[in-house]
């Protein structure tokens, strides 16, 4: 989760922001309807890219409203680069990272911080 829900300051008009990192990101394109199976009821706002990061914002039935980025792993790797920096840099918290792809990139982060 990146963002404001993920510094904690979020407020009533903040968006959740989540990055996910895949190898199959064709699996969650717009065309598998993953997120729609996820979340029924949701309707895409907006689709981009943004370098190697495919967006996918959907507003739910609540008014919430999800951005969800789709990335290849090697997006998190060290040395990052100024994007993930960006992002990361704007706050971050890791929900799930199986392989400690995102906990390297945060540990490179704060150390270049310091």
């Amino acid at each position: 989760m990146v963002g404001s829900y993920a510094r904690g300051h979020e407020r009533m008009a903040s968006d959740v922001d989540v990055v996910i990192l895949t190898e199959d990101i064709d699996s969650c394109s717009l065309a598998s309807g993953w997120f729609d199976r996820l979340r029924p009821g949701s309707m895409l706002v907006r689709a981009a890219t943004w370098g190697p990061v495919r967006e996918q914002r959907y507003r739910l039935r609540s008014g919430l409203l999800a951005e969800i980025g789709l990335a290849p792993t090697a997006w998190a790797d060290v040395p990052l680069d100024a994007g993930t920096r960006r992002v990361l840099g704007d706050g971050h918290r890791i929900l799930h990272d199986p392989h400690t792809v995102l906990a390297r990139a945060a540990a490179a982060l704060e150390a270049s911080a310091r």
